[in-house]
């Protein structure tokens, strides 16, 4: 009998259990302190992202998944911050929209901007509506966490210490170049050359390498940047000397020299500035990271797990990824 009536209390306990659970809106993927993630909107994001993805092919749903919570994670940070935004009363006007859309649109050719967003699905609004939110971020960030972190001299001075391979620049050479299809043409410059035809006037006239048109100037470059071959011919030659005939398979080359620049360490004096974004750039990812980990340990995320399964990444027929 006491048996029978354990039984009958677990069972109670479960049903109250069950039933006190709250049935999660299977609508809403996430919420973030209270704010709403559609299942609806984050099904369309991820259909454009995997849209982006199938230049090899379809996905498989377990193929997608990294990507749908990539994309959660995303979305509940920018989430976070934009009501971090609204707390610190950060704005953006207008005209701050306007002239990011405007530089983005420049990007474009002519006429094909609107081609752009059609392709993507995205319209004109969404744009706009997603410009001022990441505006507004950026300003967050920058206020908030940016102007807070700076570089010492001591600090820009051992980075530069200990990455002096960095600023080391190698051997360059500024050379010429004459390339034709056969030996006998080859040759046949050369001639030229050796009867006083200045470089310049036979690339242009003679030679099938697109710099032909700048009397086949190489501009400076440094070992491993052209062809093995032309590395082997440039660097041993003199400022001012000329090559033999050399074969590739591009051709047959006559190459001239015209500079060569030693390699050198590059000052501190030089490279500060350079350091110094570099290091800024690190220390503010950093201080991003900790801004919005400090966001989420603080917040009330509640992820519907169940909502989300449903979600494919695949949007309906005829549905725009972006309203």
């Amino acid at each position: 009998m006491l048996r029978t009536s354990a039984l009958a209390c677990l069972l109670i306990l479960g049903a109250c259990t069950q039933q006190q659970k709250p049935r999660q809106d299977p609508a809403v993927v996430a919420t973030v302190n209270g704010e709403v993630l559609k299942r609806v909107d984050f099904e369309r994001l991820l259909s454009r992202e995997a849209q982006a993805m199938e230049g090899n092919g379809p996905r498989t749903p377990e193929q997608v998944e990294p990507y749908k919570q990539a994309l959660l994670e995303t979305l509940i940070d920018r989430a976070l911050l934009l009501q971090a935004a609204a707390s610190a009363g950060v704005t953006v006007t207008t005209e701050e929209v306007d002239r990011r859309v405007l530089a983005l649109s420049s990007e474009y050719p002519a006429g094909t901007f609107d081609e752009a967003l059609a392709k993507s699905q995205t319209s004109r609004a969404a744009l706009t509506r997603s410009t001022r939110e990441q505006l507004t971020i950026e300003k967050l960030l920058t206020s908030e966490v940016h102007s807070r972190v700076a570089v010492t001299e001591d600090q820009i001075r051992l980075y530069y210490e200990e990455h002096q391979a960095d600023f080391t620049e190698p051997e360059q050479v500024h050379a010429q170049q004459i390339v034709v299809k056969g030996l006998d043409e080859a040759k046949r410059v050369q001639q030229q050359l050796w009867q006083g035809k200045k470089f310049p006037d036979l690339a242009r006239r003679y030679s099938l390498s697109p710099d032909a048109r700048v009397g086949g100037d190489l501009g400076f470059f440094a070992r491993g940047t052209m062809p093995p071959t032309f590395d082997e011919v440039v660097f041993k030659l003199n400022v001012g000397g000329t090559s033999e005939v050399v074969s590739t398979e591009y051709g047959f080359h006559l190459f001239r020299v015209l500079e060569k620049k030693p390699g050198r360490k590059r000052e501190l004096g030089e490279v500060r500035s350079l350091i110094e974004e570099r290091m800024l750039s690190s220390l503010r990812s950093d201080a991003q990271r900790a801004y919005v980990a400090a966001l989420r340990a603080k917040a009330a995320i509640v992820i519907n797990d169940e909502s989300l399964s449903l979600v494919s990444g695949r949007a309906a027929p005829g549905q725009s990824v972006e309203p």
